[in-house]
């Protein structure tokens, strides 16, 4: 079980964020935000997937101006986007959930005292998002697009908050490689008890997002590091909430749905098993009671894994078993395992709830 470390709970909208909250997933449109229907359409589809909180850019003032109308169409908690033109944020907050700004590129600090002056006068919560990119220049000067210089802006960004008397605040320190991405994470994170957003910003297209994802955000993840995350793909939306969703469940953040143990292919497998893998996620798909299900090809490692799975079928020739919590209920030809499997694992999870 990862012991997370404590921070602050906020609240973006309905959806916790930090404290003992379950670690949520985020997404942000990519249609001009002006365009209401778009933008709504675009949300509503996030929201089937599965997202908790998503975000909107906003670099023009007809956005700001429509996030009314998205607002009062949506049920997902609405995060405004600011950059450059402070004067955005404080239309938004009238009708969003959370400001975030980037403190590399909306100006002199005043500026920032008027973002949260809004954001104090309607009790919504602000994300400091830092991004290795687009640092204030007195830190790139000293420190470089390194970790040490999205850690000092973070912690320059955040005592300035603090000295204004705001403190509903989360940060995010993103690089678009993961070694940049995932030390400013960890130097930071001692230092105060704000919730993490967690994110390794310009990933790429759905293949390498997904990789530098899973390795940035599953090492932080194991070090109880993050109280919200955003897979950032240059892809389908619906992706973004899925790779988030698969690197919260296999790093063990947030148990969610089956745990399908297969082996890999090999010259001992004994049955159709891509096939069978295959089948059986499709019709387990609808289940999210955690449990881990074992779909083995040959008696090499088919006992043994079946043995600590809650459900599984173990291959032979023609033939094979079923298992449940190790013990053998079922000697079956090959053609009837994945029925048999499948209904024990929709029992024991109707049992589980």
């Amino acid at each position: 079980m990862i012991t997370r470390y404590p921070t602050k709970k906020i609240y973006v909208g309905n959806v916790a964020v930090g404290g003992d909250a379950p670690i949520s997933t985020q997404s942000m449109t990519y249609s001009n935000t002006y365009d209401v229907d778009a933008t709504v359409e675009q949300i509503k589809r996030l929201h089937f997937a599965g997202c908790d909180i998503v975000r909107v850019a906003v670099p023009d003032m007809e956005d700001a101006l429509a996030l009314k109308a998205i607002k009062e169409q949506i049920d997902l908690p609405l995060v405004a986007d600011i950059h450059y033109n402070y004067k955005l944020a404080l239309i938004a907050a009238e009708s969003v959930d959370c400001i975030r700004f980037n403190p590399g590129n909306i100006g002199e600090k005043s500026r920032i005292k008027e973002i949260v002056k809004a954001c104090q006068q309607r009790d919504i919560p602000i994300r400091i998002g830092v991004n290795a990119g687009s640092l204030e220049k007195e830190f790139e000067n000293k420190y470089g697009q390194t970790a040490e210089g999205m850690v000092a802006s973070a912690e320059y960004n955040i005592k300035y908050l603090e000295d204004l008397g705001f403190t509903d605040i989360k940060i995010s320190l993103k690089a678009s490689d993961v070694e940049r991405t995932v030390a400013a994470y960890r130097q930071l994170r001692p230092k105060n008890n704000y919730p993490f957003h967690l994110g390794v910003t310009e990933a790429g297209t759905l293949f390498h997002a997904t990789v530098k994802s899973a390795i940035g955000l599953g090492t932080l993840l194991l070090e109880g590091i993050g109280d919200t995350m955003r897979v950032s793909i240059t892809g389908e939306l619906e992706e973004e909430i899925n790779v988030a969703r698969a690197i919260l469940k296999d790093s063990g953040a947030m148990p969610d749905g089956l745990n399908i143990i297969s082996c890999p292919t090999c010259g001992r497998i004994e049955a159709d098993l891509v096939t069978a893998v295959a089948e059986i996620e499709r019709r387990t798909a609808h289940i999210k009671t955690p449990l881990n299900v074992s779909v083995m090809g040959c008696v090499v490692n088919a006992i043994g894994e079946a043995a600590h799975a809650d459900v599984a079928i173990a291959y032979g020739k023609g033939k094979g078993l079923i298992m449940v919590k190790g013990e053998v209920i079922a000697n079956l030809d090959e053609h009837e395992l994945v029925d048999k499997f499948v209904y024990e694992v929709e029992k024991m999870a109707a049992e589980s709830k």
